[in-house]
């Protein structure tokens, strides 16, 4: 799974995913941590007082026919400290909206809402006459947005970029305490807010990569609020953070888009020499992962060559492979409003469970260790065509191995999402893998997955057989 940065490529923008885990706390490490512990049930309930409101609404400069307000919520949902942030709202004007209000929630988390709402209005046009489409900012993005302006620099939008420990220590400072306030549970409450500020009863939430990873949250958490959901490019509430499934699908899709092109190689066979021979798997893995999404059938129109580059390599020039790579790093053309690495992080390591390590409560000293036992643990048929050590390498493992002892996320209060839910995914999607999807709707008794061949990551908009399907199943 990985959250790329944003840049242009044959006019496609290329935005981020989603990252968070849930499962049993492990032992604190200190007493802050312990207090933590004891309080971190009570972030998802909204606490009594007055109801949420919207202020200071205006037209939304720029984005005709929607009016742009602010939602203040707490900072601190547990109520030990004081503080609110106000959250940039667009909500569309049509009020009489016949199916009611479908809220977009987009992904990361790091990628703000009202920004992308000119986007996500052209890509979902066919279901706007029916309902009145709703965006927030999630708190830590957009107009309120982490600038860790090193931890920013070094890796932009990526999950796969691994940042250096001072940057990731230096975000952690920055914040304080704040850390603990940036969890999708924290989240799902704000989006609770949301609805009762709006006056609906229910919604319609079509949540993409870590967007449906909140909307399943929020469903699990109230479940009487939803009436549907559509998931694109599913993220489970369990999933792997040494990204298995997508290493191990690589090889796969690079071997369909070699029978399309008739390449006349193993580019599987091909890529598992070049990383052993000369140690990038992980860049290797962040070059092939992009090309999923922007160019799935790996034509090298208007992205990298990457089928002749894993041949050259081969050959033994690794040079326009690796030129490619570094290309890629750091996040000089990401700003945090458009993504914020450290709202990416804070949040991704406070979700994480499944880390070699546990928990986001793991005390430091005990982390490395688990790293290196969670390498030998890897067998190298696990994550072929690429090695263990791409596995423990990634820029998840590297970043939240050196964030300190968080607030872990609370598991939702229920476990089966019982309301219709439309599951989309592309066959050829390396952040968030089929295989997830397949896991999650097995799961679902009421839910319908719609697999995409030849497609990579986010499918709405940019795919006519699954904007038909979100249409039928939304609109009929």
């Amino acid at each position: 799974m990985r959250a790329p940065r944003a840049r242009h490529w044959a006019g496609i923008v290329v935005t981020g995913v989603v990252c968070a885990m849930l499962g049993p706390a492990s032992q604190p490490a200190s007493a802050e941590t312990a207090s933590a512990e004891a309080t971190v049930a009570r972030v998802a309930a909204t606490p009594a007082g007055p109801r949420p409101r919207l202020t200071d609404s205006r037209p939304c400069a720029g984005i005709a026919g929607f009016t742009c307000s602010y939602l203040t919520v707490p900072r601190d949902r547990t109520g030990h400290t004081p503080g609110t942030l106000r959250l940039p709202v667009a909500v569309a004007d049509n009020t009489a909206a016949p199916r009611g209000t479908l809220l977009m929630l987009s992904g990361g988390p790091g990628q703000p809402g009202v920004g992308l709402v000119p986007r996500i209005r052209q890509r979902v046009s066919y279901l706007l006459n029916d309902y009145r489409m709703v965006m927030i900012d999630q708190r830590g993005t957009g107009e309120g947005a982490i600038d860790c302006e090193r931890l920013q620099a070094e890796v932009g939008s990526s999950d796969i970029t691994p940042p250096s420990r001072e940057a990731v220590r230096e975000c952690a400072r920055q914040l304080g305490q704040g850390r603990h306030h940036y969890t999708t549970a924290d989240t799902v409450a704000d989006l609770e807010d949301l609805r009762q500020a709006l006056d609906v009863s229910r919604w319609t939430i079509d949540g993409v990569s870590y967007g449906t990873f909140v909307a399943q949250h929020y469903a699990l958490t109230f479940p009487g609020r939803v009436s549907r959901m559509v998931l694109d490019s599913v993220v489970p509430l369990d999933i792997d953070p040494l990204y298995v499934a997508g290493l191990r699908r690589t090889g796969w899709m690079l071997r369909q888009a070699c029978q399309e092109q008739n390449c006349g190689f193993d580019p599987a066979a091909a890529l598992a020499g070049v990383v052993r021979r000369y140690d990038n798997g992980v860049g290797v893995f962040d070059l092939i992962v992009i090309a999923s999404i922007v160019d799935p059938k790996l034509t090298g129109e208007g992205y990298f060559p990457v089928l002749p580059l894993l041949r050259l390599a081969a050959q033994g020039e690794p040079e326009p492979l690796n030129q490619a790579i570094a290309a890629l790093q750091g996040g000089q053309d990401t700003p945090p409003a458009e993504y914020s690495a450290g709202l990416h992080v804070a949040t991704l390591c406070a979700d994480l469970v499944h880390a070699p390590w546990g928990n986001s409560m793991a005390p430091l000293w005990q982390r490395d260790a688990a790293v290196a036992e969670a390498r030998r643990n890897l067998s190298a048929r696990q994550v072929w065509p690429f090695e263990p050590q791409t596995a423990v390498g990634n820029g998840i493992v590297q970043a939240c191995r050196y964030w300190p002892p968080a607030r872990a996320n609370p598991q939702p209060p229920r476990h089966r999402l019982t309301m219709p839910v439309l599951l989309i995914n592309g066959d050829r999607d390396l952040s968030t893998p089929l295989e997830w999807a397949v896991e999650r709707a097995a799961q679902m008794p009421r839910g319908e997955l719609v697999i995409i061949p030849g497609m990579g990551h986010s499918i709405q908009g940019r795919n006519a057989a699954g904007d038909q399907a979100v249409q039928h199943f939304l609109l009929h």
